[in-house]
């Protein structure tokens, strides 16, 4: 049996959203059954944002995760509030350059990924979300980049695809 409970958090503006939401289409569109629950506070940007994506090849019964398999942050709020909620043995991925912190998180797989200045090195700090995705990609091992990619031309804006592409594929390059 395949199950993946993921949580993305951070603030608004950062993508948290799309990225968990071209996973859940690349899951959805290689035949997975999945559910996409966005949460966000009404401030367009700044404000925290958090999505949970579960992906099965079972029916999902509930899109509520009360512990995670893996945990994307990129922010110090989201860590603070989600590294608390996740399975023994999970998968905790941080921006590095948003997250400082050098807390113990026990038997949790922790992950700095610098992932804003990378995405800086190549033109928009704005993708530093699809980075971070490239990387969960390559450590999930259930979906393929080429997926991701596939999801992203299908359901994504065309004018950012190539930008999207070249994030996505740099973080899928960072070392595990």
């Amino acid at each position: 049996m395949i199950k993946k409970e993921i949580i993305f958090a951070g603030f608004g503006g950062q993508g948290i959203l799309t990225a968990g939401k071209f996973l859940a289409y690349a899951a959805m569109d290689k035949g997975f059954n999945v559910s996409w629950l966005p949460s966000y506070g009404p401030e367009m940007r700044g404000g925290t944002a958090n999505c949970s994506v579960i992906i099965s090849d079972e029916e999902v019964g509930s899109p509520v995760i009360s512990e995670a398999d893996i945990v994307v942050v990129m922010n110090k709020p989201s860590l603070d509030k989600f590294s608390k909620s996740m399975k023994d043995n999970g998968t905790l991925i941080i921006d590095s350059d948003m997250v400082k912190d050098e807390t113990d998180f026990g038997d949790i797989e922790v992950y700095k990924i610098n992932a804003e200045s990378k995405a800086e090195e190549f033109g928009d700090k704005r993708n530093a979300n699809m980075i971070l995705l490239g990387f969960l990609i390559k450590k999930l091992k259930i979906i393929t980049i080429e997926d991701v990619l596939s999801s992203i031309r299908i359901h994504g804006k065309k004018e950012y695809y190539e930008l999207n592409k070249s994030a996505i594929e740099l973080g899928a390059k960072m070392h595990l």
